[in-house]
């Protein structure tokens, strides 16, 4: 999910279950979620992790299930890098969804034993998306919001805050992942 000159170490891909005796059949390669159209908001949950496991993956496995039965949850992209930084983004249509998933009794619990066993820091923000446009190599079109929308919707000005917005974060990511490689 970022370019931000470390590399995010992929999480293995599972191996989807194949009938007995036939080789595993791999599951599909990771991708960025779809652009949708705005407004939504995104979740922006970094994290600095603590050593060992400690029942974390299990835990976010079932979390990222739970999570699309919330109504409104679009999708989330995550990435972690060597030295536990973490960015794990979530995407919902509206408020309503975010204050479910906040809610949730089971993601509740999660949360108060992240705080007790996973995490060194974390931080959260939220934020509206005013713009979404995406790129696959190989499409027709490229794939944005901005398509078969009215012309001129999205003004130089919104896309010069969103340019300006993107090197912001990625600024602040790149000096976070220098800080955590200092302290590794």
């Amino acid at each position: 999910m970022s370019d931000h000159g470390v590399a995010p170490v992929p999480a293995p891909i599972p191996a989807l279950v194949a009938a007995p005796g036939s080789p595993p059949v791999p599951a599909p390669a990771p991708a960025p979620v779809p652009a949708h159209q705005p407004p939504y908001y995104a979740v922006v949950f970094t994290s600095l992790r603590t050593e060992g496991d400690n029942g974390y993956g299990e835990t976010a496995d079932r979390m990222g299930e739970l999570v699309k039965e919330i109504p409104g949850f679009l999708g989330e992209d995550s990435a972690r890098v060597p030295g536990g930084l973490g960015i794990t983004v979530a995407y919902f249509r509206d408020l309503a969804g975010i204050e479910a998933w906040r809610a949730h009794a089971e993601h509740r619990a999660a949360k108060e034993y992240g705080r007790e066993h996973w995490y060194e820091r974390y931080s959260l923000h939220i934020a509206k998306v005013e713009y979404s446009r995406g790129f696959e190599r190989g499409a027709e079109a490229e794939a944005g919001t901005e398509a078969g929308t009215e012309a001129g919707a999205v003004t130089g000005a919104r896309v010069e805050a969103a340019a300006e917005t993107g090197a912001r974060v990625e600024a602040v990511a790149e000096k976070a992942v220098a800080e955590t490689g200092a302290q590794g």
